[in-house]
């Protein structure tokens, strides 16, 4: 009888995986890993364990470990930061980790799209039950107060008119364009622009003569479009940056006599209009003041006027729960920002306003397009960014930013829908 010695039981080498430089001065909340104690790092372990192993995702840890049922890879190159992160900061922490080059994915899209995906149920319901207890909260520092919004939108964009300039084409629209096909190509964003205005501009029935209020001027290309066609047009924005760009191309356009650029908050808004048009700028005025949002356009609306909005839109039940808990894209990308669902906005259109909401229509698709061009830009000009100024660790954070806007309109979680909102004429 032979006997066959035991074969010795060999575990895969962990990866080596350098460290990424992080400014403890500029990011003190990436730069340093936070305590977590054993209980917190065994509860996060067992419940992300259960949440990955049942999901279309290969997540592989340092040591060779691989959960999930096959799909997009994470490489999760330090699993104690990793689980401290997340047991302590939840999805800010995740975030946070990706910043700190704790973990990757080639495929960062196809990977957070899965997570989206399966937002609503990767935390068990008793944990989800207990939310209030572990999720952090709003800061009162980011309520959208009138000197509360100036803050927020300066923080992003008064970043530099050249970083963004850098990843737009060239009307600089910062917000979903409306393609005739897919794939989108680069080459034809900018048509795709002019046709998402257009449609706004067509349903508010701007044309000669037209006083339009825009509320979120952006770097004024739909000013610039609406006063081609003949319209008088006062456009409102709190970014400093912003405005002195888009004074300078309403300038160089030779429209200087139709277009009028404020650095007004909506609430400082005075006189009535034919129309109104804001396109993504309900996502920065935050629940509270919804009802005071929608008031300003009834207020500033003659009657018969229209209003033609473009708003991205989220679930509402997931609005529900998330509207009062920070977020990582609030905290390092739009602080005081929130997501409104379409039930939202229709229930504050009914209850604080005349106006009807008289048509809506979403189109998700063409948002991730758009995303994927801006952020494939954004990667193929990383040396330009950097050369702005702008550290490794921005450049991931708004790698990670892009990728996980992407990644919600490919699931489905988001969507974005163009409204109309008309006012009855009680002469007619």
């Amino acid at each position: 009888m032979t006997t066959v010695e035991p074969r010795p039981v060999t575990r895969p080498r962990p990866r080596e995986h350098r460290a990424l430089p992080v400014d403890a001065g500029r990011w003190p909340d990436v730069a340093t890993v936070p305590r977590a104690s054993w209980p917190v790092r065994t509860v996060t372990r067992s419940v992300l364990g259960r949440a990955l192993r049942r999901l279309p995702l290969r997540v592989r840890f340092a040591d060779g470990t691989t959960l999930g049922l096959g799909g997009p890879l994470i490489d999760v190159h330090d699993p104690e930061a990793f689980h401290a992160r997340i047991g302590t900061s939840g999805l800010i922490g995740f975030g946070e980790s990706y910043m700190a080059g704790e973990w990757d994915a080639p495929d960062l899209v196809g990977a957070l799209t899965v997570l989206a995906a399966h937002a609503a149920d990767l935390v068990p319901p008793p944990l989800q039950r207990l939310r209030d207890l572990w999720a952090q909260r709003q800061p009162a520092a980011q309520r959208n107060t009138p000197d509360g919004s100036r803050s927020n939108i300066s923080r992003h964009y008064d970043l530099s008119n050249d970083l963004f300039a850098l990843f737009l084409d060239e009307t600089l629209t910062y917000s979903a364009a409306v393609f005739r096909g897919f794939p989108a190509d680069r080459s034809r964003l900018a048509a795709a622009q002019h046709r998402k205005i257009d449609r706004l501009l067509d349903l508010a029935r701007v044309g000669e003569g037209t006083r339009l209020l825009e509320i979120g001027t952006g770097w004024g290309e739909l000013a610039l479009r609406a006063a081609a066609r003949g319209a008088h047009v006062t456009s409102l924005t709190l970014s400093a940056q912003q405005r002195d760009l888009a004074l300078r191309r309403v300038h160089a356009a030779g429209l200087a006599d139709r277009v009028s650029i404020e650095l007004r908050d909506y609430r400082e808004a005075r006189g009535t209009y034919d129309a109104i048009v804001s396109v993504e700028m309900i996502e920065a005025v935050g629940a509270e003041f919804w009802p005071v949002y929608f008031r300003t356009l009834d207020q500033r609306l003659v009657p018969g006027g229209r209003a033609a909005l473009q708003a991205i839109t989220m679930p509402h039940q997931r609005m529900l729960a998330s509207r009062d808990t920070h977020t990582w894209i609030q905290k390092y990308v739009f602080p005081g920002g929130l997501i409104p669902s379409t039930q939202a906005v229709e229930e504050a259109v009914r209850h604080h306003t005349a106006l009807t909401v008289t048509d809506r229509e979403g189109f998700g698709p063409h948002y991730a397009e758009t995303l994927r061009l801006w952020r494939e830009r954004f990667t193929d000009r990383a040396d330009q960014v950097a050369a702005l100024g702008f550290d490794d660790t921005f450049r991931r954070l708004w790698t990670f930013y892009l990728a996980y806007s992407e990644a919600g309109f490919r699931s489905g979680y988001l969507d974005v829908q163009q409204y109309l909102l008309t006012k009855e004429d009680p002469a007619r």
